[in-house]
């Protein structure tokens, strides 16, 4: 038989599956739907700011790094372009033979390579670090046809940072290098603005202006918004905000002066500050020997840094700014104001020099055998003697004097614009105390006080705290901050602005007093250890001279240059001021293991007086003299300074990198 479907219940069964497809459709498309208002309207910025991301880059901008500039407006740092063939490490596979096949393209020299190798110990992998700068346009076409071969290489357009004075005032203009690690862990903890601003930013400053100013000439930062490719490739500027160019750092120093004093030292070591006493502004700020900071821009090669780091005259020493020495008899204009100022003595206090001077059994010398007699303050400055001054320090005591001498500045901060600055030691109870560990060298034994007077013992300070106490004296006790930088200037505006400076302090002492010590200072000049020196100047003005000793000499022992090592000949020193009646500059300086101040110190500064108070350059035959200690007052005609060229022909330039020996 033939079996009857019913088709009522098919058309029910169908209508049925039919509903739930349908619902099931619905459904799905409502899901579609939902999800595309989500995505379209809840998530819809979110999504957008990711398109974009994908499809756009915001990129840094580097700020055009600000220029120092001296006194004068002669310019001591500042940058050029140039192309840079860089490499990514994380994405070279074989680091040494792209190196060689880049070396088939263009010269790749064994300092580039030393230097390269340096950079990628101290640099993350993903960082693009140069192998070779200052590329030729032949090079970089030579290049840019090739790329295709060299994964992880490429050619940039670089500001590069240059000094075109070479070692001249290296130690005060400084230089910039690579960010390191240690850099950019202390970046990581600056403010999110900070932060920002230097994002892109691959080189700081490392020492001199160059650090103490960084924030002024590094700028702000700008950002470009560019479109890329699909492999990461700027396509093309969608929206910019300009980086804003650093300031440029206008520093107090006077670089034709600055070279003159590097020069006048010649081969010898040393340090010499001179401070404008009317306002604390550094005149000249040199340290000798120097170095070449344009060695330090791109990286130091290791042969560069050995020589450097290791060699005895200790090029990278800030000797103006971290070298201490004994101030020897320069000290003593100072011991006679505190003697003055404290009541020990007065100017007419007269003592007897036999030539040495008896503390218990122990005989301090003085002046050989026939020492000089009857001595006043006046005298004891003129003539230097030790004796005068043995005495007046048992009678004022270690603490009398120091507590005199630190607001002079003596073993103190003087607060200039440089970093690293040592404090020294200016000795008390209390310093020796808190200085050793045993019992029997904290006691403050009485015959450690008496060689104090002299500038010798535990005294130890700096050239510029000397250069700024004798500031202070010359300014009547009037003391200001020293400071290397007058003022910064907007590259945009031109609008110069002065740098604030803290506020004079007079230290009250009595005029009578200033003025006894300046005119014996001033007798020295006429009368005493640096007459020869000063003859025929064309004003007037007041100096002490100072032998300082680099190691003791037993006091049966005499003292013969000729049988010691050179590095344990006695420190020539000098302070000076001038002129006497308003005076402008006032002047320390050392020239280490010269041996007597008034040969070797003196000289130096008569030369840097003629220089500022008379516009006169010594001529090459007075220059070769002082250069090696065989001068004393100027010989022959001197030149004119301001009509002296600038740049003079033997200024470096930024393409012959040495070391200066």
């Amino acid at each position: 038989m033939t079996e009857l479907r019913n088709v009522e219940a098919d058309l029910a069964q169908f209508r049925t599956r039919l509903l739930v497809i349908g619902l099931a459709v619905v459904f799905a498309f409502g899901l579609i739907a939902a999800r595309m208002v989500y995505l379209q309207v809840v998530r819809h910025d979110d999504l957008l700011a990711q398109a974009e991301s994908n499809r756009t880059a915001v990129l840094p901008v580097v700020p055009n790094r600000g220029q120092i500039v001296d006194r004068n407006g002669r310019v001591l740092a500042t940058n050029y372009s140039a192309y840079t063939l860089e490499i990514t490490p994380s994405r070279v596979l074989d680091m040494e033979a792209t190196i060689a096949q880049l070396g088939e393209l263009m010269e790749i020299t064994p300092r580039d390579q030393r230097r390269f190798r340096k950079l990628l110990e101290e640099s993350h992998r993903f960082d693009s670090l140069p192998i070779r700068t200052r590329l030729t346009d032949e090079e970089v076409a030579r290049f840019t046809v090739q790329r295709y071969r060299f994964p992880g290489v490429d050619v940039r357009a670089r500001l590069l940072r240059q000094y075109p004075n070479g070692e001249t005032a290296s130690h005060v203009v400084g230089y910039i290098g690579r960010i390191n690690q240690r850099e950019k862990e202390s970046i990581a903890d600056w403010d999110e603005e900070e932060q920002a601003n230097y994002r892109g930013t691959e080189y700081i400053g490392k020492l001199g202006a160059e650090q103490s100013y960084e924030q002024t000439l590094h700028g702000t930062t700008g950002f470009e918004r560019v479109e890329t490719s699909a492999g990461g490739r700027a396509v093309r500027s969608l929206a910019n905000t300009p980086a804003t160019p650093g300031d440029t750092v206008v520093l107090s120093i006077d670089i034709q002066l600055q070279k003159l004093i590097e020069d006048m030292f010649g081969e010898r070591r040393g340090a010499l500050v001179a401070i404008d006493p009317r306002t604390g502004e550094v005149l000249a700020f040199v340290s000798k020997p120097t170095f070449d900071p344009n060695l330090f821009v791109e990286g130091i090669d290791v042969e560069n840094w050995r020589a450097l780091n290791e060699s005895l005259d200790k090029p990278l020493l800030n000797r103006a700014l971290r070298g201490t020495y004994p101030p020897g008899s320069t000290y003593k204009p100072f011991m006679a104001l505190g003697a003055l100022e404290t009541g020990a003595r007065s100017a007419q206090t007269v003592i007897n020099d036999p030539g040495f001077w008896m503390f218990g059994s122990h005989r301090f010398r003085s002046h050989g055998d026939g020492g000089l007699g009857a001595v006043d303050m006046k005298r004891s400055i003129v003539k230097s003697s030790n004796t005068y001054y043995y005495s007046l320090a048992n009678e004022m005591g270690v603490d009398a004097m120091h507590d005199f001498m630190k607001p002079l500045g003596f073993g103190q901060i003087t607060g200039i614009d440089l970093r690293g600055e040592v404090r020294g030691v200016l000795p008390s109870q209390a310093w020796k105390r808190n200085t050793y560990k045993r019992p029997d060298q904290q006691r403050w034994y009485p015959g450690e006080t008496i060689s104090l007077g002299i500038g010798q013992g535990y005294n130890s300070f700096t050239v510029l705290q000397l250069a700024h106490a004798m500031a202070t004296l010359a300014n009547g006790g009037i003391k200001h901050a020293p400071h290397l930088t007058m003022a910064t200037e907007n590259v945009i505006t031109r609008e110069r602005s002065p740098l604030p400076t803290p506020p004079a302090v007079s230290l009250g002492y009595k005029p009578e007093h200033v003025r006894t010590v300046l005119e014996a200072m001033q007798a020295v000049t006429t009368e005493g250890t640096s007459t020869r020196v000063f003859a025929g100047a064309g004003y007037a003005s007041g100096g002490k001279t100072g032998t300082a000793q680099a190691v003791t000499i037993g006091q049966r022992d005499r003292y013969d240059a000729r049988k010691m090592e050179e590095h344990q000949r006695d420190h020539a020193l000098y302070v000076a001021f001038a002129p006497v009646d308003q005076p402008r500059v006032a002047i320390a300086l050392v020239v280490e293991n010269a041996g007597f101040g008034a040969a070797h110190a003196a000289p130096i500064a008569r030369r840097v007086f003629d220089y500022l108070l008379l516009d006169q350059y010594p001529n090459p035959q007075d220059l070769a003299a002082v250069r090696v200690g065989q001068a004393s007052a100027p010989m022959g005609v001197p030149l004119k300074a301001s009509a002296m060229p600038w740049p003079p022909e033997t200024a470096a330039t930024p393409a012959p990198l040495r070391v200066t020996p």
